[in-house]
């Protein structure tokens, strides 16, 4: 936890704006880290001498700016997903930074992959048609691409029952706004994808981590879970993020027979599963009436596609486009042609080997350069979980590995509910193009532990 005890200057102006401003100024600068909580409302407005209306004023302009968020029941923290209005991929005022937190599969060949369907498509007879207004859920050739591309998970659908989405966060968004009600209980792994923990804020849901161990969920803690209550279950059983694991079949097996029998809905997010060619079917392929299934070309082609699919049963299928158009309208015809192609010519093909390649080329450095240090990590994946040694402690190891110009992202990002957070931080492989720098950062990175903390170093 960070103290953050700033000073307001004299300036003219809203005293709200000062503070956000400030606020920004010492995420810019590295002086509040991601997962660093912040002081509440009041104790700010005493420390400060204004009221707890500026103060709120000002937290509202900083999460806004997509600086922070708040967790119903925890408080308030610096953002460290990269979802918000600020994207951190966009700062460019430290050029030294290795920054390693976002999770960015990487390959190259992007442009020459790329480049001549954009032509096609541009050249086509029916580029004014994809430029115009379609059907909410996409078009039955794109439907029926996003079928194929489900399929590669072991997953078989209709391509009725496959609904066209800008992305899997947005296919989250859209099952989640259809499933649930505010103040509906979803169950999670205990650490999660920060994207879900600040969909759950938006639509005011209440998120319940269930403990996992080296496979994933336990089925007996989600049983439990189960027992006292819940709507929906959220998974990411390939290559969970942050922790890297892969669940087994039968433990899927295990998890979808539970959440059958307490009814809840099942979303799986398999935004990673492409990564592991040798994966169990889909936890959804054991409950498919209960099942939602979420993927994108965001990792497996790229991101500025903004395409993914939802697979549904079909009994809410219209509910879902309903969701769907009242959110986006539609998702980017143009962009869902261009991943269709890509599809069915063969390209995602290549592209998935290289990532494949890649990702296993940066695991190893990665295991070279850490080696000693107790990692979390499947080899197919551009992320891995570094659990720290004594006595180090989170927030010291940010805020130095900081100074030493690598960014990498804390524990806290990832903890579901008011559990202590665990002394890891994710540490992703693909946000640095250029393998010299990644190598780089992990030696600065294993330089800073093999060190020990520096005293009172987080706080400011």
């Amino acid at each position: 936890m960070t103290i953050w005890t700033p000073e307001l200057p004299s300036r003219e102006g809203p005293i709200y704006k000062t503070l956000a401003d400030l606020l920004e100024r010492d995420v810019e600068r590295g002086h509040l880290q991601p997962g660093d909580r912040l002081p509440t409302h009041r104790e700010l407005a005493r420390h400060l001498s204004v009221t707890v209306g500026t103060v709120t004023r000002a937290y509202a302009e900083a999460a806004r700016r997509g600086l922070i968020g708040g967790e119903v029941g925890r408080g308030t923290f610096v953002r460290g997903d990269g979802l918000g209005a600020v994207d951190l991929l966009d700062r460019r005022e430290d050029a030294e930074l290795v920054d390693l937190r976002h999770n960015v599969p990487v390959a190259a060949g992007l442009e020459q992959e790329f480049a001549p369907l954009l032509a096609e498509v541009a050249a086509g007879d029916g580029l004014g048609e994809l430029l115009n207004y379609q059907v909410h859920g996409g078009g039955p050739e794109h439907r029926q691409a996003g079928a194929a591309w489900i399929a590669r998970s072991g997953l078989e659908v209709e391509p009725d029952r496959v609904l066209v989405t800008g992305g899997a966060q947005h296919g989250m968004a859209v099952a989640f706004a259809t499933l649930t009600q505010p103040g509906d209980v979803v169950l999670t792994e205990s650490l999660t994808y920060p994207g879900m923990k600040a969909l759950a804020n938006l639509l005011h849901l209440r998120l319940e981590g269930v403990p996992m161990d080296a496979d994933g969920m336990v089925p007996e803690a989600f049983e439990a879970a189960c027992r006292r209550g819940a709507k929906a279950l959220y998974t990411m059983p390939t290559l969970h993020n942050p922790a890297g694991s892969v669940m087994p079949a039968e433990r899927r097996a295990h998890v979808a027979a539970v959440a059958r029998e307490y009814g809840l809905a099942i979303v799986e997010d398999d935004s990673y599963g492409f990564l592991v060619p040798d994966a169990p079917a889909p936890l959804v392929s054991h409950a498919p009436e209960r099942g939602y299934f979420v993927t994108s070309a965001s990792k497996s082609m790229t991101p500025g596609l903004r395409i993914g699919y939802l697979a549904a049963p079909r009994e809410t299928v219209e509910r879902l486009t309903s969701s769907l158009w009242a959110i986006t309208y539609m998702s980017s015809p143009l962009m869902a042609e261009v991943a269709a192609r890509v599809i069915r010519s063969g390209g995602v093909d290549r592209l998935v080997a290289a990532k494949r390649r890649e990702a296993q080329r940066r695991q190893a450095l990665a295991r070279d350069v850490l080696s000693g240090f107790e990692l979390d990590a499947h080899p197919g994946a551009f992320h891995l979980w570094l659990r720290l040694p004594e006595p180090w402690r989170c927030s010291d190891l940010v805020e130095q590995a900081r100074a030493r110009r690598v960014a990498v992202t804390p524990a806290e990002a990832f903890v579901v509910g008011r559990e202590p957070a665990p002394h890891a931080v994710r540490v992703c492989l693909g946000a640095v193009e250029d393998l010299g720098r990644l190598e780089q950062g992990l030696r600065s990175l294993a330089d800073v532990l093999h060190g020990s903390p520096e005293p009172c170093a987080s706080v400011v």
